[in-house]
């Protein structure tokens, strides 16, 4: 795609704020008496949040797009930008369940696992960033991964997101519904269901045993779809996680806490280090 059909996709998603910036000032009014002074702004695909730029995003069709500059343009008030898994992450960490683990954590891991697998590291207290393509864990090799739509073959999303559970049960049996629906096939003994929860813990848990080796995480947290899993499914990550380790350090595997807020609280998190910045 051109960069001005991008810039052009990207205008698109961004004009119903700015076409709409004085109707919100003014509803605000009826919620704070204080005036917004900012907005955080955050989006999938790969981001350089430092940047300010949405560098690729495949369902939303852009490349190399300064979406900070052009929502400040539009909305005339600072931006806070940033990717929303990353964002999320730190929500997690700052307020959820980071924030529940005694003496704080410095060192994690966060998997949004749906449809997909998205990820965000932490490494001293510190996210990794690499520009934008940090954390892409969702498409690492694991051992049986299958073809991917990404053009690769073998990622780890392949076998272990909700969406690869659903689909693979679906193709063996002929069953619809969602990764809801094998954990309770599971439950009643169907092996079908079985192998493939199976297949996708091994293939987590041989993701999670390549962090535990080059960041050491203190806590890995996982939320989306299968953050509602229940005891068995995280029992079993932990366990077959155990296994696969030796002197290492042994990583908490630890729910999501805020669900659909996280979302919410990281694009505040955005935003105060935007205002802290122009502060400075």
């Amino acid at each position: 795609m051109s960069r001005p059909h991008a810039r052009s996709r990207a205008a698109t998603v961004l004009r119903p704020c700015s076409n709409s910036s004085a109707t919100w000032r003014t509803g605000w009014g009826a919620l704070s008496a204080q005036p917004p002074i900012g907005v955080g702004l955050l989006v999938c695909g790969l981001v350089d949040a430092e940047a300010g730029v949405g560098l690729y995003s495949v369902n939303l069709g852009w490349r190399d797009v300064p979406l900070r500059a052009m929502a400040e343009q539009r909305l005339a008030m600072p931006v806070g930008f940033g990717h929303d898994v990353t964002c999320a992450a730190r929500a997690e960490l700052e307020f959820g369940a980071g924030a529940h683990v005694p003496g704080g954590v410095q060192n994690a891991a966060v998997l949004i696992i749906g449809t997909g697998i998205a990820s965000a590291l932490v490494v001293d207290g510190r996210l990794v960033l690499s520009g934008g393509y940090a954390g892409e864990l969702g498409h690492a090799q694991v051992p049986g991964g299958l073809a991917c739509p990404c053009g690769a073959t073998g990622c780890l999303e392949t076998l272990g997101s909700a969406g690869a559970i659903a689909r693979r049960y679906q193709e063996a049996t002929g069953a619809s519904g969602g990764a809801r629906e094998v954990f309770v096939a599971r439950a009643q003994g169907d092996h079908v269901a079985q192998r493939i929860i199976d297949e996708a813990l091994d293939a987590l848990s041989f993701t999670l045993a390549q962090l535990a080796a080059s960041v050491a995480p203190e806590a890995v947290i996982i939320g989306g779809g299968l953050a509602q899993a229940g005891p068995s499914f995280f029992d079993g990550l932990r366990a077959r996680l155990a296994a696969r380790l030796s002197y290492h350090r042994l990583p908490q595997v630890l729910p999501a806490r805020l669900g659909a807020d996280a979302g919410l609280r990281g694009a505040w998190l955005a935003i105060r280090d935007r205002m802290r910045e122009e502060s400075s």
